[in-house]
């Protein structure tokens, strides 16, 4: 449907709906003079909860949204997008919020390969029959960079029809591309191997450009963009443009090149571009504040992802970084028996870049002393689910599930339940979740207990989430089932503003997820297990980690 619809719900509608679900005010928190909120010390959940407040959260939204709109990215919408001035200026921001709440601010470089989109990628077939692809509909682009302009040609080992189950290995060997022309835009199927080594075939042998369509078996028909790996799994940037289609398209232009054969006419021709920025040592950051007093050797780390991806990022993950940053706040007249190390990480988004090297950075010494680990993602969803971090969860991107070291799961639990409780008093259900895919599972990779919050994507609600909470099936356009990111976690949509957060769920978790803080804070019996090594350096994690599903 036309931007202007699929954008976040008008005001009235969303009024209408919070009334159908049940619109909650949080409860459990009285009015609290903002005074004495800002001198009392508020150790306790009884003191800390009434301080945490609707409009003090709401406020620091607008400062991310006004950051994020004040610094476009470079394809002119507003963005936090890591290595981008829009996050530069969010963790300046934290940095001295922090720093005037009393507590230690360490700004913490590190490079990462930066990869942005320049514009709106294209692509039209120009003939025989002339038309443009709907983006994100018809097709997609992979992280790729390149113009290619010629005919289509097919690779070798297509499969048509589809055989019931997967079959298809087109474009997995050199021999796919025996009397390949060059110039011409490679057409091939999905299956066999990675995208990645089709792309890199299809390129030595002089193709201007790829099309990887999907391979037709059910459940393999519609739109996947996939991750562009090699045969060793590791991910690259092809420098020809990489088009990722449904099997309807593939299969049209597949037919249309055998019938252009037979009849002797000419091919089908393509426009692809996919204008983007690479750049392999871009700069980010990770904003780390400790508190003043607490015992160093038991830390208790929360953290939340700064970084956004395509755009503002203010669900994803403002939100988060919004919840812990209002806590921190309100807790820097306390003297915490556990010293409190806030984190805003950056990279999340495009691999747990920032925990990772936060993690890998530390020595074994160090990261012993780390007893706990606390993670905000994502916590003011309108159509909204309650969820809690727990390492046993299953696994929120299938396959098979996650495990960890063992002296994770009980200690884990101590949080997690915490968080169960508040929600019950609320008269709130709740859901387990994996970390999978957060920044706590860097810290569950080694040994290190935690929990934390979440409030679900825009973009997957499913019909038993819809029993526990409320709200409607599907993503925010309404189609259902739908797992195809919403707002967050695609481009060319612009949508993660402020009016895709509902500032109730916002308050009701960041008081949730206070109760945490607040608690570990003062925790003696998990914490001092902490001293114990937990972590061998000779096994470093950076290659362990992905935030998306790897799709071949």
């Amino acid at each position: 449907m036309p931007q202007r619809m699929r954008s976040r719900l008008p005001i009235l509608w969303l009024a209408l709906v919070c009334l159908a679900i049940g619109l909650f005010v949080p409860s459990g928190a009285g009015a609290v003079p903002p005074a004495q909120c800002d001198t009392q010390v508020n150790d306790t959940p009884s003191k800390l909860l009434p301080c945490i407040k609707k409009a003090d959260l709401w406020n620091i939204m607008k400062d991310f949204q006004a950051i994020a709109d004040a610094n476009p990215g470079p394809d002119g919408h507003a963005s936090r997008n890591s290595g981008e001035p829009g996050y530069k200026a969010s963790v300046d921001y934290v940095a001295s919020a922090m720093e005037a709440a009393g507590y230690d601010v360490t700004i913490q470089p590190y490079t990462f390969e930066y990869y942005a989109y320049k514009g709106t990628p294209s692509f039209s077939e120009v003939s025989p029959t002339p038309h443009d692809y709907v983006l994100l509909t018809d097709w997609g682009p992979g992280k790729s960079i390149g113009v290619a302009a010629g005919a289509v040609q097919p690779a070798g080992g297509i499969v048509l029809p589809p055989t019931p189950t997967s079959s298809s290995t087109s474009g997995c060997t050199a021999s796919d591309f025996t009397g390949f022309v060059p110039g011409r835009v490679a057409l091939i199927q999905r299956g066999g191997c990675n995208f990645g080594v089709k792309a890199l075939n299809a390129k030595a042998a002089g193709a201007s450009g790829v099309i990887i369509f999907n391979e037709g078996n059910p459940g393999r028909t519609g739109l996947v963009i996939g991750s562009l790996l090699d045969a060793a799994g590791t991910p690259f940037i092809p420098t020809i443009p990489v088009a990722f289609t449904t099997f309807d398209v593939g299969q049209s232009l597949y037919n249309q090149y055998q019938q252009a054969v037979q009849l002797g006419t000419p091919l089908p021709t393509v426009n692809l571009n996919i204008d983007a920025i690479v750049d392999p040592n871009r700069t980010d950051w990770n904003v780390i504040a400790e508190s003043k007093g607490g015992d160093k050797n038991h830390v208790v780390v929360v953290d939340a992802h700064l970084d956004a991806i395509y755009g503002a990022g203010m669900l994803d993950n403002a939100s988060g970084s919004t919840t812990i940053l209002d806590i921190a706040q309100q807790m820097k007249n306390v003297i915490p028996r556990n010293k409190l190390r806030f984190i805003w990480f950056g990279g999340e988004e495009i691999g747990l870049l920032g925990s990772s090297y936060y993690v890998n950075s530390l020595s074994s010494d160090e990261l012993s002393h780390i007893g706990y680990d606390l993670d905000a993602d994502v916590t003011a969803t309108p159509n909204y689910t309650l969820g809690v971090l727990d390492p046993a969860a299953p696994n929120l991107f299938g396959g098979a599930q996650q495990t960890f070291p063992n002296r994770v799961y009980k200690p884990s639990t101590v949080a997690r339940d915490q968080a169960v409780a508040y929600l019950d008093s609320q008269g709130k259900n709740h859901e387990f979740f994996s970390p999978v895919g957060t920044d706590a599972f860097n810290f569950n990779l080694v040994g290190i207990p935690a929990s934390g919050v979440l409030t679900g994507q825009d973009c997957c609600k499913t019909q038993q989430e819809v029993d526990l909470f409320g709200g409607y099936l599907g993503n925010f356009e309404g189609n259902v089932p739908s797992f195809d990111g919403g707002c967050v976690d695609n481009p060319f949509r612009w949508c993660d503003n402020l009016s895709n957060n509902d500032p109730d769920v916002l308050t009701l978790m960041s008081r949730d997820f206070a109760t945490m803080v607040v608690q570990m804070a003062f925790d003696t019996k998990v914490m001092s297990s902490s001293t114990s090594v937990v972590y061998n350096k000779k096994l470093p994690i950076a290659g362990e980690v992905a935030r998306h599903v790897v799709i071949k």
